[in-house]
């Protein structure tokens, strides 16, 4: 006869073995943290991802509606959104992230539900989607002003730079290291 510890309250990280396979992936799904008293965390995030093929798919017009579909999905997951802008090949985002979330799969529910609601809106023929990857930088609270000048200020700041250079230039000053090959292909490369 085997005997079975019952688990009444799991940490996060425990691999819960129970007999109720749902109770399992309850747990999964909410991506379980204890309450933890006196927890305070100041988390941001600077968001940058491309079109696929970096193509100019986004038109102007829609920029205002995509923004505020976009605003919608990052407050449904209890982040804080500071700043948000697009130009047509690529988003950047400013996000205060809540410490139990996982960045990446924060991205990737962005980019999921938005591609979708742009295919649904058929604001193009053919396919949107997000290219895979992006990039993420971490800034202190009084940094805020300054990136959210800089991401409000994208239409005048590409009238300069194009994206590659300006990415470029974030990797290199995070002297976060890449391989130029993989930043954000476009679709004649």
């Amino acid at each position: 006869m085997i005997a079975h510890r019952r688990i009444s309250q799991p940490r996060r990280g425990d691999i819960v073995v129970d007999a109720n396979a749902k109770r399992f992936q309850k747990l999964r799904r909410e991506r379980y943290l204890p309450h933890m008293a006196n927890t305070y965390t100041q988390i941001y995030i600077h968001i940058v991802f491309a079109v696929e093929g970096r193509q100019s798919l986004i038109q102007p017009k829609h920029n205002d509606e995509l923004q505020k579909y976009i605003t919608g999905i990052v407050s449904a997951q209890k982040h804080k959104l500071n700043a948000i802008n697009n130009m047509p090949d690529h988003l950047h985002l400013l996000i205060g992230l809540r410490p139990d979330a996982s960045l990446s799969e924060l991205v990737r529910d962005i980019k999921a539900n938005s591609s979708r609601f742009i295919n649904e809106k058929r604001w193009m023929m053919g396919r949107f989607a997000w290219q895979e990857g992006f990039g993420a930088f971490s800034y202190a609270r009084s940094q805020l002003g300054t990136v959210i000048r800089y991401i409000d200020s994208q239409q005048q700041h590409h009238a300069r730079k194009s994206f590659r250079e300006e990415y470029t230039a974030l990797l290199e000053k995070f002297g976060v290291e890449h391989d130029r090959r993989y930043i954000f292909k476009s679709v004649d490369e």
